[in-house]
């Protein structure tokens, strides 16, 4: 069974228009009954009724896609004053997203057969140039699967498909609700987490054995990752830098430590 998502009730949401967006009582209703597993969001207005949207409730829940409540929703950008979302906005994937169960699974079954699964674990990737660029890398270096947060994450569209260069495609996706949990279960299933942080104490890529089940965990663009995630981690990693800055983009770093893990594989044999 997915992850049940609790409804939340918020202020009003503004919303660009793009083609990651669905509106409208019976396009979300239809794509719900299709395609369930591309839907991440279904934003509906608090005052709105009807028997539609409450069928649209119930499928969101039984899906386990995030329901947000708001007071009012206003879409922006070219031809925004013609679409009528009747209440009701949902954002997609350029992609179906795997459901965690079958992710865990996976890797569970990997490590049961002496492999070495990895995956990229986001927590709270808020850029999709970042997200789209990870994806393209991981799939490059030959990483398991990109788990990211559903809340406070960049969506799954046509940015970050595009940075991606296709890779989004070809490499499984899960999101979750809560990450330190999926960490624990992973944890449970045989995996090590790596957490990389900008900190003189953790660890060097270079002095860290990843030939073993792994799962690397690579936080925001600016704070990182959080308490409770860290927490999970086995043991805490850094990229040795020379120069006056102390950082690398999210997306060059999880590159760095994806094509480390690469390499050991490649030279282990």
């Amino acid at each position: 069974m997915k992850e049940k998502r609790a409804e939340r009730s918020g202020q009003s949401r503004t919303i660009r228009m793009d083609e990651d967006l669905l509106w409208g009582t019976h396009p979300v209703y239809e794509a719900l009954q299709q395609e369930p597993e591309r839907i991440s969001e279904i934003i509906l207005h608090n005052d709105r009724k009807g028997a539609k949207r409450e069928e649209i409730i119930e499928l969101a829940k039984g899906a386990g896609i995030k329901l947000s409540f708001v007071s009012s929703i206003q879409l922006t950008g070219p031809d925004a004053n013609q679409a009528r979302h009747q209440g009701i906005v949902a954002r997609t994937s350029q992609v179906p997203l795997l459901p965690f169960e079958t992710m865990l699974a996976n890797f569970a079954a990997g490590v049961e057969r002496g492999e070495r699964p990895r995956l990229i674990v986001l927590d709270s990737m808020q850029d999709p140039h970042n997200l789209g660029a990870i994806i393209r890398s991981a799939h490059a270096a030959g990483v398991s699967g990109v788990l990211i947060t559903r809340e406070r994450s960049a969506p799954l569209g046509g940015t970050a498909a595009k940075a991606s260069a296709g890779a989004i495609s070809h490499i499984d996706i899960c999101q979750v609700v809560n990450l330190a949990t999926a960490l624990q279960k992973l944890k449970k299933a045989g995996a090590w987490i790596f957490g990389a942080v900008k900190d003189e104490a953790a660890q060097s890529i270079y002095k860290t054995d990843f030939n073993l089940p792994a799962c690397v965990v690579v936080g925001s663009e600016g704070q990182g990752i959080r308490p409770l995630v860290r927490q999970q981690c086995d043991v805490l990693i850094s990229i040795p830098m020379e120069g006056s800055l102390d950082s690398l983009n999210s997306s060059v770093a999880a590159g760095v430590i994806m094509f480390e893990m690469l390499r050991q594989r490649n030279v282990s044999g």
